[in-house]
């Protein structure tokens, strides 16, 4: 899976946010804002990478278990699937 075109994302102040761009910006109003993992994950998801290895990158970069990776990717997943950002 990937992260579809016309989605970026940008650093506004602090905070790391997903802004649609183009056509993308008629379906989508607004902006999410993403924690530290998350733009870990978005990051991946730009070049391509399915749950494994999102999961592999959590564990690279934090000291959780893969378990936990895994549900936190599943969630992240869900939550750019639910506004439309991802694409298999």
């Amino acid at each position: 899976m990937k992260i579809k075109e016309g989605f970026v994302l940008r650093q506004v102040a602090s905070r790391w946010v997903v802004l649609p761009v183009g056509a993308a910006s008629v379906n989508f109003n607004g902006m999410v804002t993403l924690n530290d993992a998350g733009v870990l994950l978005w990051r991946t998801l730009e070049k391509g990478a399915e749950r494994e290895a999102l999961a592999d990158a959590l564990l690279a970069e934090y000291d959780v278990t893969r378990e936990q990776a895994l549900s936190d990717v599943d969630e992240f997943i869900k939550s750019l699937d639910k506004v439309n950002c991802i694409e298999e």
